[in-house]
């Protein structure tokens, strides 16, 4: 064995980016929704409602996205205590999105230019993606009761800054294709790709997920939404509210979407000069009595195989280990350049 100090040169530092479809199997365009009867009924529907790509009850199935329904007043769902309606699954949702973005229990979701008080809750399965969500690869087709479709994606193309809330980066979303609005104002709106009721909610990357706006969608068609009929009375029963936006999705069937990591990778260049590592100390290559070479012609003309690079610290410690794909032949007259490289 050989040991080589490197050099501050042999090293080198890169980070690239990686992306791919969020859904199981690697598809891109998740056109089949289903969701389990058995989770409806229970006490965590009332809060969020999954959604996999086939039947849950195959085996295949798999959770691809979480719905949920949030309300400032706690309206559209049953309170926890008929006593206190103000306290429900809408209001514990809309003060726990509210802490994580806006850090601010007095603070305002406002979409567009128009402060709104409820949306609805898309959350990507966390295994889904693995640092966040692409921008510009949201395309989501949601119809509506009267059979109107829209298809809702983020703003990032149309921004030449990246806008930032509490170092969250939040894009608007809007009517429109791969991170690009539509040129078309709805009616009552001045704003190309979003309503007078203001843009269709927020794109949150980071966060793996989005929020909508319920009160866009709730217009019109003509006025930029979908006539969709949800609950936000302050009565105590359950508004089924995740089920009327799973309604929504699921009759749009086209949900596109890709994740984004940054894979940092260290390179280290190992560089075999032409008078190293050109003898080797494998013991066959020696007697066991004399301590001589066992050939002469390896005494000024030896030739060896490299097969291994080993990384090593100062305490002698084997740190990382590189195989090549196949032996590289050593000798005098030979040079080699080997890159080893080290994701994290």
């Amino acid at each position: 064995m050989s040991f080589k100090r490197f050099t501050p040169s042999d090293f080198l530092v890169s980070a690239d980016s990686i992306t791919a479809p969020c859904w199981t199997n690697n598809v891109y365009d998740l056109t089949t929704f289903f969701t389990s009867s058995t989770q409806e009924a229970s006490s965590p529907g009332d809060y969020i409602l999954a959604v996999y790509q086939t039947a849950s009850t195959d085996s295949t199935a798999a959770i691809q996205f979480y719905l949920g329904y949030a309300n400032e007043l706690g309206s559209g769902s049953t309170p926890y205590n008929t006593q206190i309606p103000a306290y429900s699954p809408s209001s514990t949702l809309y003060g726990q999105w509210r802490n994580l973005i806006l850090e601010d229990e007095n603070a305002n979701f406002i979409f567009g230019a128009v402060t709104q008080s409820d949306f609805f809750i898309v959350s990507v399965e966390r295994a889904n993606y693995k640092q966040s969500l692409l921008p510009g690869s949201l395309n989501l087709t949601l119809s509506g009761s009267t059979g109107t479709n829209i298809v809702i994606t983020d703003n990032s193309n149309d921004v030449s800054v990246v806008p930032y809330i509490n170092g969250t980066r939040v894009y608007q979303l809007v009517s429109g294709s791969n991170g690009y609005a539509t040129t078309a104002t709805p009616a009552g709106s001045t704003v190309a790709g979003q309503t007078a009721s203001g843009s269709y909610g927020w794109f949150l990357p980071d966060l793996g997920g989005f929020l909508l706006n319920a009160s866009a969608l709730a217009l019109t068609a003509a006025s930029g939404g979908i006539a969709l009929a949800y609950n936000a009375s302050s009565s105590a029963a359950n508004g089924l509210n995740n089920q009327r936006i799973f309604n929504a999705i699921n009759g749009g069937d086209s949900f596109e979407l890709n994740s984004q990591e940054n894979v940092t990778s260290d390179y280290v260049f190992v560089r075999p000069q032409n008078a190293e590592f050109n003898y080797t100390t494998n013991p066959s290559f020696i007697t066991g009595s004399t301590g001589e070479v066992l050939y002469p012609t390896f005494i000024n003309n030896p030739q060896t195989y490299i097969t291994t690079v080993g990384l090593y610290n100062d305490a002698n410690e084997l740190l990382a280990v590189a195989k090549l794909s196949r032996p590289l032949v050593k000798d005098f007259t030979k040079e080699a350049l080997i890159r080893v490289k080290l994701d994290f």
